[in-house]
């Protein structure tokens, strides 16, 4: 979930409704949603009501447009950001024809044996520094685990691949109208979850 927000109404500040109602933003069904094929229909009822209070709240909150936005076009985030749960989203994006991908975990991967982590440069010095090493014998150079030298020149690789495959051009980015058309089309249709409460959008050059 994305970090709660506050703003500054004349001199007092309002806290945004996932700030005030923790609980219920971090209940462990809204931050890793099941799977209905999988899932008792306790399980799912149970789940459907915590997204129709989730719903309403963030119907209500000023920062939705914002929050909404970010929560599609810049980043990845978990749980229910935004009036939409991870499924929603990954719809909603489809259908403005963007992906946005997931934080790379790789970079926080493996500690040394003291237990200070493992930057990824200090792998590729080592890597270049002793390039007939195997990976068994870098990982004892730098005091981590086998699979943290795995997982950092994996991730080198993968930047390496995306490099090559970049367009020249930056892709267009979706408007706030884009994502809004989508955000009705995916979720008040109804086809993925109960109807609920339908948030009012900003209107105005702001909206855009």
């Amino acid at each position: 979930m994305s970090a709660p927000v506050e703003r500054v109404t004349g001199d007092e500040f309002v806290a945004s409704p996932c700030a005030v109602n923790v609980e219920l933003y971090l209940h462990p069904l809204l931050e890793e949603p099941p799977a209905r094929s999988s899932t008792s229909q306790a399980v799912w009822t149970e789940y459907e009501a915590l997204v129709s209070a989730a719903r309403t709240s963030c119907a209500a909150c000023p920062l939705l447009a914002d929050c909404l936005y970010k929560a599609v076009v810049h980043t990845d985030v978990s749980g229910y950001v935004g009036c939409t749960t991870p499924q929603e989203r990954k719809a909603i994006r489809k259908r403005v024809g963007i992906s946005v991908r997931p934080e790379d975990l790789d970079a926080y991967a493996g500690t040394r044996g003291d237990r200070q982590p493992v930057e990824h440069e200090d792998v590729l010095r080592m890597r270049a520094a002793h390039p007939d090493d195997s990976l068994e014998t870098l990982a004892e150079r730098l005091e981590c685990s086998f699979s943290t030298v795995k997982r950092h020149l994996r991730r080198t690789r993968r930047k390496a691949a995306a490099a090559a495959n970049d367009e020249t051009d930056e892709p267009r980015l979706p408007t706030m109208d884009e994502v809004f058309e989508a955000f009705e089309a995916v979720v008040d249709t109804g086809d993925r979850a109960p109807r609920r409460s339908r948030p009012r959008w900003p209107s105005g050059p702001g909206a855009r």
